[in-house]
């Protein structure tokens, strides 16, 4: 079973839109802070709290450098995310074909007019 408190976490993080461009942003390769503010239309401390909920989700991971802070990518966190929708996927699926075969064994009256 999936860890319920780490998969909310990981759609807490993912349900910004900010959020998800750093992620997007970081998919190239780590960046500063600074390199992840610049496009951004918000303050720098606004940027860091999207980081640190980016980085309690296990998305993302930063290293302190003196005083430059890069952040990098985790991309093994997303499996957690990709498992859940997995299951769910594998789970509508199994219970559309089970309906597909039940209605295949309903007979059609052609002759009635609805």
């Amino acid at each position: 079973m999936l860890n319920q408190l780490d998969l909310d976490q990981m759609f807490h993080a993912l349900a910004d839109g900010a959020r998800r461009g750093m992620l997007e942003r970081l998919g190239r390769g780590p960046a500063t802070v600074s390199e992840l503010a610049k496009p951004m239309e918000m303050s720098l401390p606004a940027v860091v709290q999207h980081l640190q909920v980016l980085e309690r989700s296990g998305l993302v991971t930063t290293r302190k450098v003196g005083r430059v802070r890069t952040c990098q990518l985790e991309p093994a966190a997303l499996q957690l995310v990709e498992r859940w929708v997995e299951e769910r996927r594998t789970q509508w699926e199994r219970r559309l074909h089970r309906l597909g075969a039940y209605l295949d064994q309903i007979p059609i009256d052609e002759g009635s007019s609805t």
